[in-house]
C-alpha cells in the first residue's frame, strides 16, 4: 500500500506519485495533471483536502515520471493512459476514487469515467470540456483554440523551437497564459531533462489513436469551467452537459486555465462537494 511520496509499477514503468491524509475507511481522491505540469500543480489542493478526512493520491502521470517515458506515440494513447490510473488504484488498495482532472488530465478523467465507471465514484473536470464536446465545438470556435495542436503533430520540430533559447519560448507561451513566471520556471525545468518534453508532446501525437476513447458519462460529475481559458471555446463548454447521463453540477468560475494553481479553495470545494454528496 502506498504511503507518502511513493511509486507504483505498470509493467516496466514505474510512476512516482504523492499519498497524504488518511487511508482506513477514508474516501479516495485521484488528481490528475495536464500539460506541461506535474504533481505539485496540486499543492495548495490537497491538503484542503486532507484536512477533510480525504486520502488524496497525486501521480507524476506517464511521460512526467522519469520511469515512465516509453517511446513512440501509440504507448499515450488514451487507453494506455487510463490504464496507469487503474494501476495507481490497484497499487493503493483502492476499489473505487473519486477522479479529478485538470487538462489533459481531464482527458483522462473523462475516459476513465466511460471505461471503468465501476472504478470512479465521480468525476471532477477542471477546465477540460469533454472530448466530445471539444468535437462539436470545432466549427465554433474550437478548432482556432486547438490549432497548436497541429503543430505539436510536427516530429521534432516543436521540441526544438520551444526549448530553444535556454526554453524562452515555452516559458513565454506559459506566462503569455496567465501563469505567473515562478511557476512556468519549475514547469520549464522538469521539460529540460532530456526526453520530457517529448515525452509530454506524445500525449498529443497520439490523439489520432484515442478516437472515442471517451464516451457517455454516467457517474456523477461536476465540470468546473473557466471562463477566461483560452484554450476551451464557450461552444465546447456548453456542450458537455449533452454527454453525462448523470447527475451534473456546473461550476462556472471567473478565472484563467490554471485552475488547481490558482483557485485551490474552488477546485477543493468542487472536490468535496462529490465526495460528501
Amino acid at each position: 500500500m502506498l504511503r507518502g511520496v511513493d511509486g507504483y509499477r505498470r509493467g516496466a514503468l514505474r510512476f512516482d506519485v504523492r499519498d497524504s491524509g488518511p487511508v482506513d475507511g477514508a474516501p479516495v481522491v485521484v488528481l490528475l495533471h495536464g500539460f506541461p505540469q506535474d504533481a505539485s500543480a496540486y499543492d495548495a489542493v490537497a491538503p484542503l483536502l486532507t484536512r477533510a478526512g480525504v486520502r488524496v493520491l497525486v501521480p507524476n502521470q506517464r511521460g512526467y515520471s522519469p520511469g515512465a517515458r516509453p517511446r513512440g506515440r501509440r504507448a499515450y494513447a488514451l487507453p494506455e493512459l487510463v490504464a496507469d490510473v487503474v494501476a495507481l488504484l490497484d497499487a493503493a488498495g483502492v476499489e473505487r476514487a473519486h477522479v479529478v482532472g485538470h487538462d489533459w488530465g481531464g482527458g483522462v478523467a473523462w475516459a476513465l469515467a466511460t471505461h471503468r465507471p465501476h472504478r470512479t465514484a465521480s468525476l471532477t473536470a477542471l477546465g477540460t470540456p469533454h472530448p466530445g464536446a471539444v468535437r462539436a465545438g470545432l466549427l465554433h470556435g474550437q478548432a482556432r483554440r486547438s490549432s497548436y495542436m497541429a503543430w505539436f503533430q510536427v516530429p521534432r520540430l516543436p521540441e526544438r523551437a520551444l526549448l530553444a533559447q535556454d526554453s524562452r519560448a515555452l516559458r513565454r507561451a506559459l506566462t503569455g497564459a496567465d501563469l505567473e513566471a515562478p511557476l512556468a520556471d519549475r514547469y520549464v525545468e522538469r521539460m529540460l531533462v532530456p526526453g520530457a518534453l517529448t515525452a509530454a508532446l506524445a500525449w498529443y501525437r497520439a490523439l489520432p489513436l484515442s478516437r472515442g476513447a471517451a464516451g457517455w458519462v454516467r457517474v456523477p460529475t461536476t465540470y468546473v469551467s473557466a471562463d477566461r481559458d483560452p484554450f476551451f471555446a464557450p461552444a465546447s463548454v456548453a456542450a458537455t452537459a449533452r454527454f453525462v447521463d448523470a447527475p451534473l453540477t456546473r461550476v462556472a468560475l471567473d478565472a484563467d486555465h490554471w485552475l488547481p494553481e490558482h483557485r485551490p479553495a474552488d477546485v477543493a470545494d468542487a472536490v468535496l462537494g462529490r465526495v460528501h454528496a
